[in-house]
């Protein structure tokens, strides 16, 4: 109860006092000034920047509440202003927190429809990185690990996200990550030709969050920092032990998922089976990510990468293999066939 609204129900400044934790005399004062702004008697405070005010207001509407007093005091010296320099910083922060508050441009709370969006970002703890992303209407989450946050490991990551949750959704957003954009036209973001390839592969539409605004994709930003106190620092998992990392990746989301989240009240995953039917097919093969290294079988039956030595089946001597490298080990394709799998002793991209 404020000091007025107490004298108003006690009739005493004693009393009120009594009710308010403080002196009679603060009372009176408080009621007294009450009295006379009632009764219009006291004229408003003057300041000696209320010649400027208006100069300092069209400035910071001009830049949109960004520019600095340092910056406006020698134009509103010549305007006549000659107080002091604090003065008129109080009149910046008065007139910028006026000018945010017409200007802000709202939120609500987001409303998903099946099959329509995946969330995602990247988090990461010394040199290990993570890929986190959110399925926007079954809440389903999905988690990666890698040991570097390119454009390859995102979308070698994308596509592992796609083949978890059984299908791709119409749209996949994140922030404007350097990797994925070409460039920015008119406050568009513009996708990287390898980018929109993989996107055209998967069939989904590659959208991107407004310039500093991570809001946007605030679910994916609790998960990055969910996955981080939750599985990353308990864990402690480590760069060296990608494959290991990963298993625990996966352990850690069948948890997660299998159990009522809070702001949905129901389970992610019973909510995945239904959604599933309203995602894009996944395509008969996974996207080319990268660069692709191509090897010669010889005629001992090996190829050589990273200085060493990889053995193949006798049946492939003498035609063209690719090598995909991931998680520490090496994968040998033919005519988009796995013919054999090795340790590398390290990660050569």
């Amino acid at each position: 109860m404020d000091m007025t609204s107490a004298y108003r129900e006690v009739g005493s400044y004693r009393g009120a006092a009594e009710i308010c934790g403080t002196t009679h005399r603060t009372v009176k004062k408080a009621v007294l000034a009450a009295q006379r702004a009632q009764a219009g008697l006291d004229p408003p405070l003057a300041h000696n920047y209320d010649t400027v005010r208006n100069v300092v207001a069209e400035r910071v509407e001009r830049t949109k509440g960004k520019i600095s007093a340092k910056r406006l005091l020698p134009v509103v010296r010549a305007a006549g202003y000659e107080g002091s320099a604090r003065n008129l910083r109080r009149l910046v922060a008065e007139t910028k927190v006026q000018w945010r508050t017409e200007n802000h441009r709202g939120r609500r709370p987001g409303v998903w429809t099946p099959g329509d969006m995946l969330v995602f970002d990247w988090g990461e703890i010394g040199p290990l990185f993570v890929f986190c992303a959110v399925v926007a209407w079954s809440r389903v989450r999905f988690v990666f690990f890698t040991d570097n946050l390119g454009a390859d490991a995102t979308m070698n990551a994308l596509a592992e996200c796609f083949e978890y949750i059984g299908g791709v959704p119409k749209t996949a957003l994140t922030d404007r990550m350097g990797c994925l954009k070409g460039g920015t036209v008119a406050g568009l973001v513009i996708p990287t030709p390898a980018y929109v390839r993989f996107a055209v592969h998967y069939r989904f539409q590659p959208d991107f969050c407004e310039g500093a605004d991570p809001e946007s994709k605030g679910l994916v930003e609790n998960l990055v920092g969910y996955v981080k106190s939750d599985l990353m620092i308990p864990e402690e998992l480590t760069v060296t032990e990608l494959a290991t990392a990963n298993a625990k990746g996966r352990l850690w989301l069948d948890e997660v998922n299998s159990v009522e989240h809070s702001e949905i009240c129901a389970i992610p995953n019973e909510r995945l089976a239904v959604e599933r039917k309203l995602f894009s097919a996944l395509p008969t093969l996974r996207a080319t990510i990268g660069k692709v290294v191509t090897r010669k079988v010889s005629k001992l039956s090996w190829v050589r990468f990273g200085s060493a030595r990889y053995s193949v089946p006798t049946s492939h001597i003498g035609s063209d293999v690719e090598l995909r490298v991931r998680d520490g080990v090496m994968t040998i394709v033919s005519h988009e066939e796995t013919v054999a799998e090795h340790l590398v002793g390290r990660f050569p991209w």
